[in-house]
């Protein structure tokens, strides 16, 4: 499956290492211009030929996991594991084989990754409870999930945000234009609102026209009174693209806008300050009191690929980004905040110990504890993502690929009340043994 926000700068690349050839310098220079899909092609031409060896079978698979196609990105990272390979190599192949429930192969994968690196955390992790997965299978579960009627066929849809004002605000690649992103070669992110009925449905959706730009446009967070909105935004809108001259193409990073609502339309659309053309900012999420921004970056000074940072707000001014620190952040990829009015941050990770691929995971920011995988159903095999809960409704939203797309599903918290009744005869008094209440 192609993964969309791979080419939108939400989870940067896996970066080429060592052991190039001559033979393999044509899809080498497509890898490294983030053009998997083109890699993959052509990498596939050598290794189904005479031309395979461990470095073109590992940037197979590495293409294959930038575009989370998690089934070929396993069956090529076990022809590059018979050969030694780097550490993170090991832990993908186990992300890649986790993915797929073949949970033993991926602790053997990552016994390999433990022996490299055995004081990265996720070693740590592993070598402490290498079987976690039956006891996260049996955790209480939290929330119910259903369909939400408002997926499009065989494209992309996330990052769902519902506002007080009972707007759903997502990102889809449903558009109707030829634009297309050459890295996936999918047609480019756009924005998109539905109005969530009095009874709960959801209306048809439609494109927010004055948001919408020839590139990558969401997600998106809304303030508490439904009038301010920040976005992420491909940075090949407004110059904040690097160009690699080597490989002649220009590398686009995201970052965030404001923008204000006058007469029902946005408007006013400003660049955040700390946006930059060497690594890309995105994933906003607004504390409901309007003076914290949380937002995903790989800036310098983070634990891993991508992690979760957070920067005060007031009014148009902007503090200095501050990360989440260790107990939210890993070395692998964390993204998709999502704030909510009793401190609690969802999001998403594949460092933390989960089912498979993205798992979804929950942190009290007014304690100092480690975040806590949410579980099933919301979490699965594959990929899950993109959480966000209106305290309000009392209902979430998150996105998972667990049939072959991203889907948009519908979370209720499940209700743990118990209501203890004692039964009594209506015209003595006396209480009825053995009575039952449903």
């Amino acid at each position: 499956m192609k993964k969309i926000y791979i080419a939108a700068g939400l989870f940067l690349a896996i970066a080429s290492g060592y052991g190039q050839n001559r033979s393999s310098e044509k899809a080498d220079k497509l890898y490294d211009s983030y053009q998997y899909v083109a890699a993959i092609e052509e990498y596939l031409k050598l290794a189904e030929g005479r031309k395979g060896d461990s470095h073109v079978y590992r940037q197979l698979a590495d293409s294959y996991y930038n575009v989370f196609n998690m089934g070929e990105a396993a069956r090529w990272y076990a022809k590059a594991a018979e050969s030694s390979q780097d550490a993170e190599t090991y832990y993908r192949y186990a992300q890649a084989l986790r993915s797929q429930g073949k949970y033993q192969e991926a602790n053997r994968q990552m016994d390999r990754f433990a022996a490299l690196l055995p004081n990265d955390q996720r070693a740590k992790d592993h070598k402490a409870n290498p079987d976690y997965i039956p006891s996260l299978s049996s955790k209480d579960r939290l929330f119910d999930i259903s369909e939400t009627g408002i997926n499009s066929k065989d494209q992309g849809d996330f990052g769902a945000v519902l506002s007080n004002d009972n707007i759903l605000y997502f990102v889809s690649t449903r558009n109707n234009s030829n634009r297309t992103d050459k890295w996936v070669k999918q047609p480019y992110l756009d924005i998109f609102q539905s109005v969530r009925n009095a009874d709960g449905t959801l209306s048809e959706p439609r494109a927010v026209g004055e948001l919408n730009t020839a590139f990558h446009d969401g997600p998106v967070t809304v303030s508490a009174d439904g009038n301010t909105m920040f976005f992420a935004r491909d940075g090949l809108n407004d110059g904040n693209f690097d160009r690699d001259r080597k490989n002649n193409v220009k590398i686009g990073q995201q970052g965030l806008y404001r923008a204000t609502k006058v007469d029902g339309k946005w408007t006013n659309i400003q660049a955040l300050p700390f946006n930059s053309k060497s690594y890309s900012v995105t994933h906003p999420s607004l504390s409901p009191d309007g003076k914290t921004l949380y937002f995903t970056s790989n800036m310098p000074g983070g634990h891993g690929d991508s992690d979760i940072w957070k920067v005060s707000v007031d009014g148009s001014n902007y503090g200095k980004p501050q990360n989440l620190g260790s107990n939210v952040n890993t070395a692998g990829k964390e993204g998709f905040p999502s704030i909510g009015e009793n401190g609690i941050l969802y999001f998403a990770s594949s460092g933390k110990q989960g089912f498979g691929g993205l798992d979804v995971f929950r942190a009290d920011l007014n304690r100092d504890g480690e975040a806590v995988n949410v579980g099933k159903p919301v979490n699965s095999e594959k990929d899950d993502f993109s959480f966000s809960f209106n305290t309000a409704k009392n209902e979430g939203y998150f996105s998972s690929n667990r049939n072959g797309t991203d889907d948009i599903m519908k979370a209720v918290p499940v209700c743990r009340v118990e209501a203890i009744a004692m039964v009594k005869d209506g015209k003595t008094g006396r209480a009825l043994a053995g009575a039952g209440v449903s």
